[in-house]
């Protein structure tokens, strides 16, 4: 240990010729263990919560989603299906038709999103784990069968297996409206509901009715190879980066691949922003407890000004004696940070393997464990943060010692 850092760390285990100097200290450094704490409790809370959303998302979503640029439909020859179909690492391709609608349930009546789906699509993404009641069905013999949201259900009050149909309303394609005759401006079909689905995500949840593939494109008019997106299970998601290429070069510029996380860029930009801003403010009320720093070592400099004129005499240089100071001041940032990234990484430990704390699931009826995910860098950062923050603190009052 050098001389500088063994005499700091003598001064802050020592006890003060004033006792205001040591609750002064003792408050610095328990501000500062309190604030690391919660920097790393709440970092972790927000990387849990992007785990869980991702998750719920990637119940539902394609590993890749392929849409055109410009426009909105294409068909099966614009991408080469065929081709695509038989590139290495391309598991399932599904042909998806989505287009808002009107949907009416006995007397009541809301506007949602119709998407149509082959059967592939239950197998090539984790929908049956999102199943609230009922199962997975879009078609059996004749009868066209629906999968609807928890939240769209709940607005309209049908449920799985009863027996009153759901009818679409959708505007059509070519024509005009007739004012004296509006309803004969839109095709119209019925589904019975096969089951319920909630993935805890209003554009899903209180939105989206999932039905037959055939059925969508009669609905809307669209030609029997016409499509709005393309959605592909890969063998492997490591292999992302690799397949996406190759589909790219296949179908040209004209057409955007997007993964799970890009298919909601918005939503996941949003959730880091408020991250960020939220270590902004938590590092914010960090600093003005850190600030308690510059009292107390000034007046512990003030305290020690004897020892300041014994080493002086001994031969000590301005540097070192400034040096001592600013590690002593250094020392009460840097112990509380240690201690308080201590307790937050137990805390979260504590939290991730036993779920002490926990909040309503999908049905609002059972309980989860409250997400959390901790991360080494979020508590680099913050062991980071403090230091530089107490470097700075510390620095102030050293800089204007006078021997």
């Amino acid at each position: 240990m050098s001389l500088p850092l063994h005499i700091a760390f003598r001064y802050l285990i020592s006890k003060k010729s004033h006792n205001a100097i040591n609750i002064i200290s003792a408050i610095s450094g328990v501000g500062v263990c309190v604030g690391a704490m919660a920097l790393v409790v709440i970092l972790s809370v927000f990387n849990g919560f992007g785990s869980l959303v991702q998750g719920q998302f990637s119940n539902f979503d394609p590993d890749l989603k392929i849409q055109k640029i410009e426009g909105k439909t294409f068909f099966a020859e614009d991408v080469k299906l065929s081709e695509l179909r038989k590139i290495v690492g391309v598991e399932r391709v599904c042909e998806v038709v989505q287009e808002n609608a009107l949907f009416q349930y006995e007397d009541r009546q809301e506007t949602g999103v119709v998407k149509g789906v082959t059967e592939d699509f239950g197998k090539m993404t984790d929908v049956e784990k999102t199943l609230l009641g009922g199962e997975f069905l879009l078609r059996h013999g004749d009868i066209d069968y629906a999968v609807g949201g928890v939240g769209l259900a709940a607005n309209m009050g049908f449920r799985h297996f009863f027996n009153t149909p759901i009818r679409i309303y959708a505007p059509q394609r070519e024509g005009q409206i007739n004012m004296a005759n509006p309803e004969g401006s839109f095709m119209m079909d019925y589904v019975y509901c096969s089951g319920i689905f909630g993935v805890e995500q209003a554009e899903y949840d209180e939105k989206m009715l999932i039905v037959d593939l055939q059925l969508a494109r009669e609905l809307f008019e669209y030609e029997e190879d016409e499509m709005t997106a393309l959605e592909i299970q890969l063998f492997s998601e490591k292999a992302e980066k690799e397949v996406r290429e190759k589909i790219q070069t296949l179908i040209g510029e004209g057409f955007q691949i997007k993964n799970r996380t890009e298919q909601h860029e918005s939503y996941f930009r949003i959730m880091q922003v408020e991250k960020w801003i939220t270590y902004l403010i938590l590092s914010f009320i960090l600093l003005i407890a850190i600030f308690n720093i510059i009292g107390s070592l000034s007046m512990l400099i003030m305290d020690k000004e004897d020892d300041i004129k014994t080493l002086r005499n001994l031969g000590a240089r301005k540097s070192l004696i400034q040096r001592i100071f600013f590690l002593e001041g250094w020392l009460i940032s840097f112990v509380g940070a240690i201690i308080g990234v201590v307790i937050g990484v137990v805390l979260c430990v504590i939290q991730m393997y036993f779920g002490l704390i926990t909040m309503p699931g999908a049905d609002m009826y059972t309980m989860i464990p409250y997400p959390i995910e901790l991360h080494f860098i979020d508590v680099l950062l913050v062991l980071l943060t403090i230091t530089v923050m107490g470097a700075f603190c510390a620095w102030i009052p050293t800089r204007k010692i006078e021997c």
